[in-house]
């Protein structure tokens, strides 16, 4: 429910602080006087883009602030969801800036308009004579039905069910064109890792190949300088063993005379020991390295195989390679297993088109239960607006086709006369026939779901008083149950109202100003009866706005 609206240096308004109650409200007022003004500041909080030329003074931003009632909306959710503060009096506020930049904020949190216009939608239908165009849309018509089948909780499922299976169609897809890809890379993909498979591929192998191939291609200057090492050691006149072995007996003599020569005896004993060791190392090299051009060659083979991989395949080294042998592997595993792949997702889309149809043939089978209501309650509705001939044709087929709307399509015709040919309802229906069948569908969806604030824009433009008044019992009827405005210039709507409100102009020191005010008892009799007969107001048209309000 809109409880208050504030409006701020909007168009004429100045400063506009106005509080509604529920029920029944009525908005009056010349023509020109600004009630769209209203409208347009109103759509501001409901998300409509901003326009700068609607600010009044150009130096001062505009602000339109509204609160809402919200608790019967069932919102909890759309505030999580939005990572919003919830409240039961809710606070939206517009701001447009002298930059022409624009602001919006729910309970102090600044929103995008996106999230603004979603919420805005689930507070205030505003409805005007241009929007009965809504009534020729499949998806308006068919929500009618649904409300009358209530069918929403199973849509809501089958909507669900048909955004996995679109899914599943997407993948399925997608593996279709990859298993044609795959299966022309196939065979060069599996060369690819035949070929990676049958090197040595692991961390270090290159460095460990060259080290290996760098002795084998120099065994004769490698064992040239381990002989010469290993004479240098084993001289028998000037060998350093020989002349080590002398100065440890020299040492070991020495070392019972002090720890001084103790220490110098035991480093030359280590000294022996180490380099006697070394010529044992030598001599074991000498034996062990010779000459192997047929392994020297197998290395080289290895190498050069290693060199033409990396450059093949532009990789820095061997782990590069490592793992492009595993993704051709994962490729060629997936090309050989795409076709159970396939297989499996085929019949996940089976299952699901499955369960997609037995869900559209219950939402079909309880919109077809529904119709003979619909057509009797729209019928009888219209009947008492004037339109006693008025008779609709509603069908539903079956088409093989999933839309979020089930697998139904949808003949809503209408025939305003008597024999008269059936027909689309933009096409053969006036403006004033239907702002009737717009209001009646709403009356009737009032009586199946609960609807946010519905504002009604002159939606009586057109009627005649009779039928006006008949329009008015509706809306007043709605109202019993929810927020209902009505924006009108026919003084037997005007009079249903619970409250009103007037719509004026005036002028401050050569200014023209928009205001709104809520009128007393006695200034909706002088309202009425200047509706009915003009600013001149004559006795009778005193007693007709009494004789109304009555």
């Amino acid at each position: 429910m809109l409880a208050t609206l504030s409006i701020k240096n909007y168009a004429l308004i100045d400063h506009l602080n106005v509080s509604f109650t529920n029920g029944f409200t009525i908005i009056t007022g010349e023509t020109g006087a600004g009630k769209s003004i209203l409208l347009g500041g109103l759509s501001l909080i409901l998300g409509k883009r901003a326009d700068l030329s609607s600010l009044r003074d150009k130096t001062k931003k505009c602000i339109i602030e509204a609160e809402f009632e919200i608790d019967k909306y069932h919102l909890k959710s759309f505030f999580n969801d939005n990572d919003l503060d919830y409240e039961s009096k809710t606070i939206i506020r517009r701001e447009i800036l002298p930059s022409g930049k624009s602001r919006a904020f729910i309970n102090d949190s600044p929103v995008n308009l996106a999230i603004l216009s979603n919420l805005g939608e689930r507070l205030i239908d505003i409805h005007s004579q241009h929007q009965t165009l809504q009534l020729a849309e499949d998806d308006f018509q068919l929500k009618v039905i649904d409300a009358l089948a209530g069918n929403k909780d199973i849509l809501k499922t089958y909507n669900n069910k048909l955004a996995a299976y679109q899914l599943t169609k997407k993948e399925l897809e997608k593996l279709l064109v990859f298993q044609q890809e795959a299966n022309k890379e196939h065979d060069y993909n599996s060369f690819l890792l035949k070929e990676l498979g049958e090197a040595p591929l692991k961390e270090g192998v290159v460095e460990e190949l060259e080290a290996e191939y760098e002795q084998l291609n120099n065994v004769e200057t490698i064992v040239e300088h381990l002989s010469k090492g290993h004479q240098i050691l084993n001289d028998e006149q000037v060998g350093a063993i020989n002349l080590l072995t002398e100065l440890k007996l020299a040492s070991g003599k020495l070392a019972s005379y002090g720890n001084e020569f103790s220490t110098i005896n035991e480093r030359i004993q280590s000294v022996f020991i180490e380099v006697d060791d070394i010529s044992n190392e030598l001599q074991l090299l000498l034996e062990k390295t010779e000459a192997n051009p047929q392994l020297l060659g197998e290395i080289n083979e290895k190498l050069q195989l290693l060199y033409d991989l990396l450059k093949k395949h532009n990789a820095a080294d061997v782990s590069e390679l490592l793992v492009i042998k595993n993704e051709l592997s994962e490729k060629v595993s997936v090309s050989e297993n795409i076709e159970g792949t396939i297989a499996d997702k085929q019949q996940e889309l089976v299952t699901q088109e499955k369960e997609l149809n037995i869900l559209a043939k219950k939402i079909s089978d309880k919109r077809i239960k529904v119709l003979p209501s619909l057509k009797k309650q729209l019928e009888n509705s219209l009947a008492s607006l004037g339109m006693a001939s008025a008779t609709f044709l509603i069908e539903i087929k079956h088409s093989l086709t999933f839309t979020k709307n089930g697998k139904d399509e949808l003949t809503f015709l209408f025939s305003a006369n008597k024999g008269g040919d059936y027909g689309l309802l933009k096409k053969v229906a006036s403006g004033g026939e239907l702002s009737r069948i717009m209001l009646t569908i709403k009356s009737i969806l009032a009586k199946y779901e609960s609807l946010p604030t519905l504002m009604f824009d002159e939606i009586d433009t057109g009627v005649s008083g009779e039928v006006s008044g008949k329009m008015g019992d509706i809306m007043v009827d709605m109202s019993k149950t929810m927020q209902i405005f009505s924006i009108t210039h026919l003084p037997q709507v005007a009079s249903k109202g619970e409250q009103h409100y007037k719509v004026y102009k005036e002028e401050r020191a050569g200014v023209t100003h928009t205001n709104m005010k809520k009128l007393t008892a006695e200034e909706r009799v002088v309202e009425l009866a200047e509706m009915l007969g003009g600013k001149d107001l004559s006795d009778s048209a005193i007693a007709h706005a009494k004789e109304l309000l009555q």
